[in-house]
């Protein structure tokens, strides 16, 4: 699915392992740069990890030595392409996130392999899955920027969902839902009939979730990821160029009730599958086609990419300004999102969050923080008063609540917490060491909440009444004081008032009292 490069340019081999619920995986590929990459080899051998974490909570000796055997091979395998230590990346994703003993389990292969294991969370689950797909389809599909669209990925310990508004991100989850999470349930059920009818309950709660936060009829564009969605493409879809697949929904239906009248073993003899993918291919599509059927989709699109595409994605592009802009864009509408759920004032969100910027900007030289934090002040403002929809006396502990059981696209779990406690001490006491959400933050990430809830308190400040009567700053440090300067309309006593008091702890961070001119 990727261009071939100009031959005088300079590649290098990059080999992405990922280590999932049941089987561990993994492509080499010769990178390119600018997101051009070609997959020369690749391979994949099937795991226990997810029935063992899963069931106990751990994984066990059987499958911990498996692990280490076909991590091994694949050591081997890419000794032939000579592939240098620091050109491999080894992820996983839900069954080691959630095993107890994954420490020790991570520690035991950086010894015996030298492989560094990255736990991906779910939200970065993701953001990869939305990069792989994004670069399958921006041009083979334009209007996928455009649509209404559901993407989704069934895995075995997981189900990533992603839903979009006109292009827009409004939700993003990761739920525990996966066949291999489900494999004692699913054996169960002798008669296909009933396992349809369990999965249809199962899964019911969280569609009227996801279709609170954004009408499921309003979808026309259905995005399958994942090995089970790539095999029905290949069987009953129509291939769309090397980018990916277009099954229609009747096709995909007669194909689910063909695999319903089919044992296990004709599922690995006519389709050529290992027996563990052959048990849980019909569960897997089974949930696809419940989540399509509350949709308006015709037809299902499967990209020919996995998370694995993604990771070379990320490592072909590097910081590319114009991915970076669009994911930043992506998880501000994240956000945006999440407030609407709440009801929030959202003019004064967008004036508050402007103006922090504006701040965050004009002092750079002052708070040395990065582009990161930019975006971390961006989504805390945004979202600063979201707690006034269970309490206003206490809306900013409320509203660290929220966000910090709430997923943001493109926010890991650590930024959550950030900017949890930002919107914390946006108001009222300064952090205290028996605030607990605050103490355990590393010292480098307490600095970081300090600096941006300051700045906050003094944007907040300047829109009190909530009439954006400050339109527009520019401030002038000096060793003592922050000066200030506005374009404004009206008067502005209650603005200087309310500066006097959450202007404290910027002094308190700074060093400098904030004057309003």
């Amino acid at each position: 699915m990727h261009k071939q490069a100009d031959t005088n340019e300079t590649t290098e081999l990059i080999a992405v392992i990922d280590i999932g619920s049941s089987a561990i995986r993994m492509v080499i590929a010769e990178l390119h740069g600018h997101g051009d990459w070609r997959v020369i080899d690749s391979a994949d051998r099937p795991v226990a990890l997810g029935r063992d974490v899963f069931r106990t909570g751990s994984v066990k000796r059987e499958a911990a030595m498996q692990t280490l055997q076909i991590l091994r091979s694949f050591q081997e395998q890419m000794a032939g392409w000579q592939i240098a230590d620091d050109h491999i990346k080894v992820i996983a994703t839900s069954a080691l996130r959630e095993a107890r003993n994954r420490e020790t389990f991570v520690d035991k292969v950086a010894l015996r392999t030298g492989f560094e294991i990255e736990i991906i969370e779910g939200i970065e689950a993701n953001r990869l899955t939305y990069m792989a797909v994004r670069h399958a389809l921006h041009k083979a599909r334009p209007g996928f920027s455009r649509s209404n669209a559901v993407i989704m990925e069934v895995g075995g310990g997981s189900t990533e969902v992603m839903l979009m508004n006109a292009g827009r991100m409004v939700a993003a989850h990761t739920l525990n839902l996966g066949t291999v999470r489900l494999d004692k349930e699913i054996k169960t059920f002798t008669d296909s009939g009933y396992l349809e009818r369990f999965l249809r309950g199962h899964v019911h709660p969280t569609l009227e979730t996801l279709d609170s936060e954004f009408s499921l009829k309003k979808i026309k564009l259905f995005i399958a990821v994942g090995g089970d969605a790539r095999l029905a493409a290949r069987e009953v879809g129509k291939e769309m160029g090397q980018s990916y697949h277009l099954i229609q929904k009747e096709a995909f239906g007669r194909f689910l009730r063909r695999l319903q009248s089919m044992s296990i073993d004709e599922c690995v003899q006519r389709m050529h599958m290992s027996y563990d993918d052959a048990e849980t291919l019909l569960p897997g599509l089974l949930i696809y086609q419940t989540f399509m059927e509350q949709t308006r989709a015709t037809e299902m699109v499967v990209p020919n990419v996995s998370i694995r595409d993604g990771v070379l994605l990320g490592l072909s592009e590097g910081n590319a300004a114009p991915l970076e802009q669009e994911f930043h864009e992506q998880i501000t509408a994240s956000a945006l999102s999440l407030g609407r759920k709440y009801s929030f004032d959202e003019q004064h969100a967008r004036h508050t969050a402007n103006l922090a910027l504006k701040l965050f900007d004009q002092l750079r030289d002052d708070h040395g923080l990065d582009d990161q934090c930019y975006l971390l002040l961006e989504v805390a403002a945004l979202l600063h008063e979201v707690g006034n929809f269970i309490s206003t006396g206490s809306h900013h502990k409320h509203g660290q609540y929220i966000i910090m059981n709430s997923e943001i696209f493109g926010l890991h779990r650590n930024e959550m917490r950030i900017v949890g406690n930002v919107v914390r001490y946006h108001r009222k006491s300064m952090p205290l060491s028996s605030h607990i959400q605050f103490v355990s933050l590393s010292q480098e990430d307490r600095i970081i909440v300090m600096k941006l809830a300051a700045m906050l308190r003094v944007a907040d400040a300047l829109d009190r009444g909530h009439r954006a009567r400050v339109i527009d700053i520019e401030v002038e440090p000096t060793d003592e004081e922050l000066v200030i300067k506005c374009q404004r309309r009206g008067d502005l006593t209650a603005e200087r008032m309310a500066l006097a008091n959450k202007g404290k702890m910027f002094e308190e961070v700074f060093g400098m009292t904030v004057v309003l001119e």
